[in-house]
């Protein structure tokens, strides 16, 4: 592919993504609409972009076409979207089958009550883990907090910020989770890497949490412990996926895995039958039908903005800032977190910023590991903060009115540790083996071992 000159003109299809898919949320937003930022698929906001980008460039549209083909079945585009349909599949069958509900279960009926806040926080934070979904967890515990909150007397800001927390702990460190699948893919690295990276940063902000959860959510009154109905073998599955994962074990491999355990558990319990069975199967599949195209879509649109120097003018003004690796992580972070701001969600994120923080890193030697990390837990932290993001808007309209993402924002200790915890990680640097690749060539293409994820 011939790389053009940098020029703003090849950013714009990507701008324009953007305003529109920012716009349709605020226009809704101001029209009173619930869950306003996520009326308008993003896979057809993108094609906006898309259209732009052919009208605009020059070249024959069979160029264009071309190059935009080429990114769309780029291998680490593929590899992506075959990964967020396993892992679809895999949570909805593990779901189906009671796995979310013992999981939960289980964590209540052994907490003592008086630390039942740091114990919310610490069994979402273990669902969204084993799961890969913050809204899933969300989903799970919420409702139980808000019931919680009424018999104890707990304040239930304090107690939505530990679902929220824990949520956003997983949602970073998952294994399975679109976060990391994008974060991990974009860069060119395995997922246990990322999750290496990051436990060091996540473990000490995620503790602190814990403590002052400890501290500051006891309940007024101590109301008597309940046992829950749970089945351990339900839990298994993802104890299955999260081992074996972190043993380094192919995803592929891992997933499937997981997959045929949970349905087997499934039809043996009777929660389906083997019809059934695939149906949640393929169910999953459909869940992660937005995300999957937005994946393939964005690699088409963002081969097309490099070929025409979008991000190569984006480099540009960025390196003007950037004097060394300290500030090339910050910058990498800032780029995500702002672009999270923009769209209200953390994946389209790390995707939109992927291909510019791999070549900052291969600029400034960064390893590929830290990056992918750093990726992660920026998105992360301003998807569990922002007031209009899917999270938050489901948390807060499971209270019907009795709270406001304002009364829990100040409260979200975790996501502001895990902020202050990565800074610190950058300016007083203790990855100093992730950070001590040499030089190399921005577009020097990276051999990331293929599908070893």
């Amino acid at each position: 592919m011939n790389k053009s000159k940098a020029s703003f003109k090849g950013l714009i299809p990507f701008v324009i993504f953007i305003l529109v898919y920012l716009g349709t949320g605020v226009f809704f937003q101001l029209k009173g609409v619930e869950m306003a930022f996520y009326q308008l698929p993003s896979p057809v906001a993108i094609a906006c972009g898309i259209v732009a980008a052919f009208v605009l460039f020059k070249e024959s549209i069979d160029e264009k076409f071309d190059t935009f083909i080429k990114g769309c079945g780029n291998s680490d585009i593929i590899i992506m979207c075959v990964i967020y349909l396993l892992a679809g599949a895999f949570a909805g069958v593990s779901k189906a089958m009671g796995g979310v509900e013992s999981t939960a279960n289980l964590g209540l009926t052994y907490i003592p009550v008086e630390y039942i806040t740091a114990g919310i926080f610490l069994i979402t934070s273990f669902i969204s883990t084993a799961t890969g979904t913050s809204v899933g967890a969300i989903v799970a515990i919420a409702p139980i907090a808000i019931e919680l909150s009424d018999k104890a007397h707990i304040p239930l800001p304090i107690l939505l910020a530990a679902v929220m927390g824990g949520a956003m702990f997983g949602d970073d460190l998952s294994m399975i989770s679109d976060t990391t699948i994008s974060a991990t893919r974009t860069q060119g690295c395995m997922m246990k890497d990322k999750f290496l990276a990051n436990v060091g940063i996540a473990l000490p902000a995620a503790i602190i949490t814990f403590i002052l959860f400890l501290v500051f959510g006891k309940p007024l009154d101590i109301i008597q412990a309940q046992s829950y109905d749970y089945n351990l073998i339900k839990v298994f599955p993802y104890l299955f996926v999260l081992v074996l994962s972190l043993a380094g074990i192919n995803v592929f491999v891992v997933l499937t895995g997981g997959i045929l355990i949970s349905g087997a558990i499934g039809i043996y319990y009777g929660a389906f039958n083997v019809i059934g069975f695939t149906k949640e199967i393929y169910m999953g599949f459909t869940n992660m039908n937005e995300i999957f195209l937005l994946s393939l879509l964005t690699g088409g649109l963002a081969a097309l903005v490099t070929k025409a120097g979008g991000i190569d003018w984006i480099l540009g003004k960025v390196d003007k800032l950037i004097k060394g690796k300290k500030s090339a992580q910050f910058g990498i972070g800032m780029l995500v977190a702002l672009t999270d701001l923009a769209v209200a969600n953390n994946t389209v994120a790390i995707i939109i910023n992927g291909p510019i923080a791999k070549k900052i890193s291969q600029e400034h030697g960064i390893d590929k590991r830290r990056v992918s990390g750093l990726l992660g837990i920026f998105s992360c932290i301003a998807q569990g903060i922002i007031p209009y993001g899917a999270q938050m808007l489901i948390l807060i309209g499971f209270t019907r009115g009795k709270a406001t993402p304002f009364e829990v924002i100040p409260l979200l200790w975790y996501q502001q540790l895990l902020l202050i915890f990565t800074i610190i990680s950058i300016f007083i640097p203790y990855y100093k083996k992730f950070l001590s690749v040499p030089k190399i060539n921005p577009y020097t293409p990276i051999n990331d071992g293929a599908i070893d994820a």
